[in-house]
């Protein structure tokens, strides 16, 4: 795939993507008379799935349904327990083990909701499509080159079946970034030159280990501070604003090149900071920035200077004056809206799909943290199509197949060490 790919082809309809269907639609026509029942299964049972599926209940409220839990599943079967008996479900529709999955998606839903660690979605996504399910990911998708491609090709089965495949990106759906991504494309700040994205926080949490655990049990409860389940925090968390940037440009880095390291985190084996310089060809360079390390300067946000003006993310926008079509949208939540449109979208029988887009921005973060652990260049090439590269076939271990067969080793919880003393 090239890179430089045209702008109109990638972004295909996505400058007002978020955007509500006009009163009357289709979807309304579905509808009248009377609620419908809508059904989903929630695979991952954390925080973070918790939250999806609450999002989910508020769209289909927001669109007049009538939304049905069907079961759910999680490594820990305490933690699926727990979401069912919050939704009054049955103790025999909650499902504990890595195996899980299989269960919810043979549990009569339409919709799957997948909030496990990164790791698992390739293989999750797989077996939800297969099945003919409507999928919603967190993002990001995968945590090295083998698993996003495995989700692109997932993605276009999904596309021949007709299923929506909507992910975690809620900037995609927000009104202030839907606004200021139309401002660009009609000439506000003229041709981007250049910009910086960034994610500077804290760790969000972290896990001991428990004395007698398994291996397999200590990296699914404490994945977030572990590159192979989580894919290290520049592909986990700072994906949002590198999305925010493949967005904007309208197009795909060619390289990336950076460095990171480790001095405070306390478990895993993931690096505190990442600073990579993503170079987009035409002398245009974006440079990401991440870290987490507590008691130091946090900033959330992304900038890009253009020939006439400058934009801030979805914030303030100075540059010439240009007229934009109006957004208008069902929530103010994108978090809800995302679920909106996706639900809107099997309604209306045009279902969208996320999954090449979030994989290839998924490649995009993997990219930085590949040269930050190598201390190599990385080419866009190297992952996506040039297979005599040693990144392309570059698999994390242990796998999602790993866990569910019982075949699991923890890594050593110390980081990698790029270049020679």
């Amino acid at each position: 795939m090239n890179p430089n790919l045209n702008r109109r082809s990638f972004l295909g309809n996505t400058t007002l993507a978020g955007a509500s269907l006009a009163a009357g639609s289709v979807f309304a026509q579905n509808t009248a008379g009377g609620s419908k029942k809508i059904k989903v299964g929630l695979i991952g049972c954390g925080g973070r799935g918790n939250g999806a599926l609450g999002d989910f209940m508020a769209a289909c409220k927001i669109l007049g349904l009538e939304p049905e839990l069907t079961a759910t599943g999680d490594a820990f079967k305490d933690k699926a327990d727990g979401v069912g008996k919050k939704m009054g479900l049955a103790d025999d529709k909650c499902f504990g083990g890595f195996d899980a999955y299989h269960k919810v998606i043979a549990s009569g839903c339409e919709y799957v909701i997948m909030a496990t660690p990164p790791s698992f979605r390739p293989l999750h996504f797989a077996a939800a499509v297969e099945a003919g399910k409507h999928c919603f990911i967190e993002k990001p998708v995968a945590v090295d080159p083998v698993g996003a491609r495995s989700v692109i090709a997932t993605g276009e089965k999904a596309a021949a079946k007709g299923l929506a495949v909507v992910t975690g990106t809620q900037r995609r759906h927000d009104k202030n970034y839907l606004r200021n991504k139309a401002l660009i494309d009609a000439g506000a700040i003229g041709q981007i030159k250049g910009g910086v994205v960034q994610w500077n926080g804290v760790v969000p949490w972290i896990k001991r280990r428990n004395e007698g655990e398994s291996d397999a049990s200590y990296l699914a409860r404490n994945w977030l501070n572990f590159n192979e389940l989580s894919g290290d925090h520049i592909v986990e968390q700072h994906v949002h604003n590198l999305d925010v940037a493949v967005w904007f440009m309208g197009k795909l880095p060619v390289t990336a090149v950076g460095f990171g390291g480790r001095a405070r985190r306390q478990t895993g084996n993931m690096f505190d900071f990442f600073s990579i310089d993503y170079d987009f060809g035409d002398d245009v360079h974006i440079h990401s920035q991440c870290r987490q390390i507590a008691g130091t300067y946090g900033r959330v946000g992304e900038l890009f200077t253009g020939t006439e003006g400058v934009c801030y993310g979805g914030g303030k926008l100075k540059g010439k004056d240009v007229s934009i079509p109006e957004i208008k949208l069902d929530s103010d939540n994108s978090m809800v809206q995302e679920h909106v449109d996706m639900i809107r979208s099997v309604m209306t029988g045009k279902p969208l799909n996320d999954a090449k887009r979030i994989a290839e921005v998924t490649l995009v973060a993997i990219m930085g943290r590949i040269s930050a652990y190598t201390g190599e260049l990385v080419r866009w090439n190297d992952l996506i199509s040039n297979d005599k590269s040693p990144f392309y076939n570059y698999a994390c271990t242990p796998s999602a197949l790993d866990f569910e067969k019982g075949d699991v080793k923890a890594p050593e919880e110390v980081p990698p060490i790029p270049g020679k003393a």
